[in-house]
């Protein structure tokens, strides 16, 4: 169960949903690419910050990539983790 009536709920998810698993991969991004241009926007912007960012963003697309193919094991762990970094990003 979500935290918050506006927070998503990815907690029921269940072996083999791949859509699932993308959905919460494209919420990561979407934050990091959020995130970046915010941060580009800034006064001084913090090109280190931009660069962690991008390179995160980066990994995450690769992840969508890998998604296509992956097995339910693989689903799940992927989507596990982006489920914790969309929180992470989102607090």
């Amino acid at each position: 169960m979500a935290d918050t009536p506006d927070e998503p709920d990815y907690s029921g998810l269940e072996e083999g949903e791949a859509q699932q698993a993308v959905d919460i991969v494209q919420a990561v991004v979407a934050r990091y690419t959020e995130q970046i241009a915010a941060e580009r926007r800034a006064s001084l912007p913090d090109t280190e910050r931009i660069a962690q960012l991008t390179a995160d963003r980066t990994a995450a697309y690769a992840d969508l990539q890998r998604l296509e193919e992956a097995s339910p094991e693989e689903e799940d762990r992927l989507a596990e983790l982006y489920t914790a970094r969309l929180r992470r990003l989102e607090s």
